[in-house]
């Protein structure tokens, strides 16, 4: 790692809390590289003193380090798969069911497992807590307005049910709302949540170092209830999960052991 870099990782931490050098190198570089040219810098460290004390410059950077591209129902298969194999299971708990969107993004998947739920049990059973590192984010997701381009992959019957269109905006219905709660919250810092009965981290630790991406299993692992359920983005598999206390129950969902 070169000393530029690295320096711009130490005042980006320091400043924000976002530790960079938990990301893989060469695919995060290369994210920020075209950022920092588009801005008319010539170093990390330049672009750092450029845009520090530049809110729109600097929520630029905080967009692109996110990566924040979600979808209601994205890769529609799986959420299928959550719907019919794996709700019905967790639908059978006696009290609230938790459910915890980590690194949910501008709102997309809590909203969606929101939706997949109310077709078992009422939304006031249900208690979503849905985090992410990007404020500016987490506003969109709490405003819950969606362009089409969002909804691409949500059946027609879905789209009529559970969203108001205007103007070619949609918007999810407010009872979704009620039953989430958007928090921040940063993956490789903050405390996790505890007895969660499911889940969600979707296409986020695929930009993360192995050490990285075991520390946030581990904290998954210690999160969920005994028989709670861990679905992973379709490019995330885990290759041991019995390190973690985790059983494969379905591709890309795994089942804590107790």
């Amino acid at each position: 790692m070169d000393g530029d870099y690295t320096r711009f990782i130490e005042l980006l931490y320091k400043k924000t809390g976002i530790d960079l050098s938990k990301y893989k190198e060469k695919q995060m570089k290369r994210r920020l590289a075209s950022l920092m040219m588009k801005r008319g810098c010539s170093s990390f460290v330049e672009y750092f003193n450029f845009i520090q004390n530049q809110k729109e410059y600097f929520n630029e950077l905080i967009d692109r380090i996110t990566i924040n591209v979600s979808e209601f129902y994205r890769n529609y298969k799986r959420w299928e798969v959550l719907e019919t194999k794996i709700l019905p299971k967790l639908s059978t708990k006696k009290g609230k069911l938790n459910i915890w969107s980590a690194a949910c993004s501008t709102g997309e998947e809590p909203y969606t497992i929101a939706m997949c739920l109310h077709e078992h049990i009422p939304l006031n059973q249900i208690n979503i807590v849905a985090t992410d590192i990007d404020e500016n984010a987490l506003a969109t997701a709490k405003n819950g307005v969606y362009g089409e381009s969002a909804l691409k992959e949500v059946p027609n019957a879905i789209k009529m049910k559970n969203f108001d269109e205007k103007a070619g905006y949609y918007y999810v219905k407010d009872h979704f709302k009620k039953c989430i709660t958007f928090e921040k919250h940063n993956l490789l810092k903050d405390p996790y949540k505890n007895n969660v009965d499911l889940i969600v981290c979707r296409n986020v630790l695929i930009y993360f170092t192995e050490d990285a991406k075991s520390y946030v299993y581990e904290n998954f692992s210690r999160s969920l209830e005994n028989s709670g359920v861990l679905f992973v983005g379709s490019t995330e598999q885990i290759f041991n999960p019995n390190q973690y206390q985790l059983h494969p129950i379905e591709t890309f969902f795994y089942q804590k052991q107790s």
